[in-house]
């Protein structure tokens, strides 16, 4: 996972100030959490899409 999308998943779960401020080991591990399950949910997503495009 690039570090620009992990930043993105941050922005998009709430958690990005915490991120900026205080780095990645100041996260929650619930927090770090979602930002895995969301990462898989765009993955299949996106496999989804290229299946459908075939």
């Amino acid at each position: 996972m690039s570090d620009e999308f992990k930043y993105e998943l941050a922005k998009d779960l709430g958690f990005y100030d915490t991120v900026k401020n205080g780095g990645w080991g100041e996260i929650r591990a619930r927090d770090a959490g979602n930002m895995v399950k969301r990462a898989i949910e765009i993955a299949e997503q996106q496999m989804a899409q290229n299946q459908n495009n075939r």
